[in-house]
């Protein structure tokens, strides 16, 4: 890749300055991305020939001054010309490191999603869930075929990140990806946090996220309505598998627990309550934070239907829950048969119990929020959002005692 590499000396006057020498600096610029260095030489701002960078004079002590800025411009000159021969990444920083003869180890962005995921990896169970991980996965397989698509390259150096490549992977991920811009802007922000961490490593010195905007759009937020809730309650499926994955879904639908966090339920996760009643008392498994339920008594019965399934009597259980990619097989079979024309899943699950089971019912959105175990209620008013038919039982009495008569 051709690359632009100036040279320039210039005088560094100190924010104090009021007269005499003045720090001689050379100025390495390539592709408009500038390091500095001392020259360790000073000079007089009336003796100094910006354009020339040179002190002008014809005694033989500016002569040999001179001659030592042609000197040092040379060397760097040169280290610039065997990076090319070595078919490096030429950066100014990494010119510099050439010059001076230090070590250039230079981190990449692969590098440190490779080493991010890695550790991850080894945390999941523990402090991430498997579909955390995965979409890291996907970060990593987007960013190393955005690299050969747009540079023709398998990694770079992670100081190369700028708001231009930022922009182009975002232009990249919408076009040819074809994602939505949510989508798009999920991949950015995990791409964000792995340059956050590149600069906790100090790797990199700024953040070149800074500035760019991420946002957003709302999007519907499917969810069950009492009425195809009870479809699902009532139907009588004949095969066993249709009527157990059909059981799990409510348990989410009546606990607001994702998939993952139903399938590490234990029966010690059931506790009796300050108030004499049945609650549940989890960690959620993506953010690690305490979650206590009011086990309702339709979600009760589930459990105690499966207390003694050999699944839960053997590896200590509250629900024998299958493999996700077969539950969600299951359950598009269950809305089929039970003429629910939505797909079913980990997250509508969630949203029924935040909207239809409690916000529709009177439970206040700080109740349900300590419930979902979000961390912040903004994220709970998004599902408040989407409740036009409360807004309407709401408005109700109104509408009597506004009548006109």
């Amino acid at each position: 890749m051709k690359t632009n590499f100036s040279l320039l000396f210039y005088l560094k006057k100190p924010k104090n300055y009021l007269n005499g020498a003045v720090p001689v600096y050379l100025r390495v610029t390539v592709n408009g991305k500038p390091v500095e260095m001392s020259t360790g030489k000073k000079c007089t701002p009336t003796l100094w020939n910006g354009k020339a960078g040179h002190m002008e004079g014809t005694k033989a002590e500016v002569k040999m001054f001179n001659a030592y800025l042609d000197k040092m411009k040379a060397d760097v000159s040169a280290a610039h010309t065997l990076l090319c021969l070595e078919n490096a990444e030429i950066t100014a920083e990494r010119i510099k490191c050439k010059y001076f003869g230090k070590s250039d180890h230079a981190h990449t962005l692969l590098e440190a999603i490779k080493i991010h995921n890695n550790n991850m990896e080894a945390l999941v169970g523990k402090d991430y869930a498997q579909g955390t991980l995965k979409r890291f996965e996907v970060l990593e397989r987007h960013v190393l075929e955005f690299l050969s698509f747009q540079y023709s390259k398998n990694d770079i150096n992670i100081k190369s990140i700028d708001h231009q490549f930022i922009s182009a992977f975002d232009f990249y991920l919408r076009t040819e990806k074809a994602n939505t811009n949510n989508t798009a802007i999920k991949h950015l922000k995990n791409l964000g946090k792995i340059v956050r961490i590149c600069m906790a490593n100090k790797w990199i010195s700024s953040d070149p996220f800074f500035g760019y905007k991420l946002k957003s759009k709302e999007v519907q937020r499917n969810y069950l309505t009492a009425a195809e809730l009870k479809l699902i309650v009532e139907k009588d499926f004949t095969t066993p598998r249709l009527s157990q994955v059909r059981d799990f879904f409510l348990f989410s639908c009546y606990t607001g627990l994702s998939y993952a966090d139903v399938q590490k339920l234990k029966p010690s996760d059931i506790n009796t309550g300050g108030d004499g009643e049945q609650w549940i008392i989890t960690y959620r498994q993506k953010t690690n934070t305490r979650a206590a339920i009011p086990l309702l008594p339709v979600a009760k019965e589930i459990l105690d239907r499966y207390k003694d399934h050999p699944v839960c009597l053997n590896q200590n259980k509250a629900l024998p829950v299958s493999s996700n990619q077969k539950m969600n097989e299951y359950l598009v079979e269950i809305a089929a048969l039970a003429g629910v024309a939505k797909t079913l899943g980990n997250r509508i699950a969630k949203r029924t119990f935040a909207t239809t089971v409690t916000l529709m019912n009177g439970v206040p959105i700080e109740s349900v929020s300590k419930m979902l175990g979000h961390t912040n209620i903004r994220t709970t008013q998004l599902y408040a959002k989407i409740l036009d038919e409360k807004v309407g039982n709401d408005m109700a009495p109104l509408r009597e005692m506004f009548a006109v008569v």
